[in-house]
Parts: C-alpha cells; structure tokens; sequence
C-alpha cells in the first residue's frame, strides 16, 4: 500500500481529508510523526503557489509521497479577501468569530452584508521532488450576514450556500458532497486511485 503524507497541522482539515480518501487505498500519514518539523514560509500570490511550495518543502523534508493544499474565502466586494491571507487575516492571534466582525464591518462600509464569495481549495501532490499532480476546487455562496451553524470550522458559519439554504457550518455530513476541499481531494482520490492500480499490476 502506497504511503500519502497529509502536509497540514490543521486536524480539521487531516479529519476531512481522511474521510474524503477513504477509498483511495493509500495509508495515510501526518505531520504529527514528525514533531518539530519546521513549516515554510506561505508567501506565495495565490493558492496554487503555497500548495505547491508546502508540499515540496515537506516532501523533501521526509521522503513522503506528500500532498498538501492551500484554502481559503474570497469576498467579491472585498476584491478578493481575505483570499490567500484567509488564516492569517486580522492576524494570526485573532479567533475566527473575530474575524467574522470584521469581514461584516468592511462588508457595511461597502453596503453589501451578503456579497457572493466563494471557497477555494488548491493542492499539489509531490513525489520525489517533483509535482505529479495538481487540481483546484471551488463551491460558490455569499456571506451570511450572521454566523450559523456548529458544524465546520474556519469561516463556514458564515458562508451561506443557496442550494441547501443554509451556511456549510450547519450543512453537516452533506458539506463534503459540494465543498471546495471535497471537489479537490476526490480528483485526487481518482489519481490516487489509478496510480495504485499502475503501480500494484
């Protein structure tokens, strides 16, 4: 069975991976059995850039087969943000309902509390120093002018998804089916998948 490093130490997000490659037939590890490990610098100008640059960064740092993913929110009427900087938006201290008010503080000045915005997931597959595959995901929305929801993580008690009618914090198990990581990681899942299969004939 083929190893995949999950490059995160986020344990949202390696929770939501693991289901999402449940059938991949790969045995998936963390960062958690490499304590210490230091974390590059996410400098990059878009998703893409910070995938690729953390999974070639932990891949050589580990010999894994490693994947790793850069998400976050863009706000139409915030042309773009908090976009790249998504966790690190306000600053890196400041909780997540904390960053809710100020989104829906900049969102009043602009007079528009429920702008379109959209979650995007980009990531990148590493094997041997080299990008074998990449693939973005996106699930559109707006911005619900109040959190809702206990389910999720991150800003999805106020991303508010019209085909279910609710935010995907409140959307429960339904969440993976349309969200931005699940459309990334079941692409990846597809490659995976074939990529066993080459490599096991």
């Amino acid at each position: 069975m083929i190893r995949l490093l999950i490059a995160t130490t986020n344990p949202n997000k390696v929770r939501e991976i693991r289901q999402l490659l449940a059938g991949a037939g790969v045995e998936i590890v963390t960062l958690a059995d490499w304590p210490g490990l230091p974390a590059p610098d996410e400098t990059g100008a878009t998703f893409e850039d910070n995938a690729r640059a953390k999974a070639l960064h932990y891949g050589a740092a580990t010999g894994e087969l490693t994947v790793a993913e850069d998400s976050g929110l863009s706000i139409d009427r915030l042309d773009g943000a908090p976009g790249v900087e998504s966790a690190r938006f306000g600053g890196v201290d400041l909780s997540y309902p904390e960053k809710f008010v100020l989104i829906d503080d900049a969102l009043r000045v602009k007079g528009d509390r429920e702008s379109g915005a959209r979650f995007v997931c980009a990531l990148a597959l590493v094997r041997d120093g080299q990008v074998v595959f990449e693939t973005r995901g996106t699930v559109e929305g707006r911005i619900s002018p109040e959190p809702r929801g206990t389910d999720g993580f991150g800003y999805d008690p106020i991303f508010f998804y019209p085909p279910y009618g609710c935010t995907l914090a409140e959307a429960g198990d339904a969440k993976a089916a349309v969200s931005h990581r699940g459309e990334a990681f079941r692409r990846l899942e597809t490659f995976l998948t074939h990529d066993v299969q080459r490599r096991t004939r």
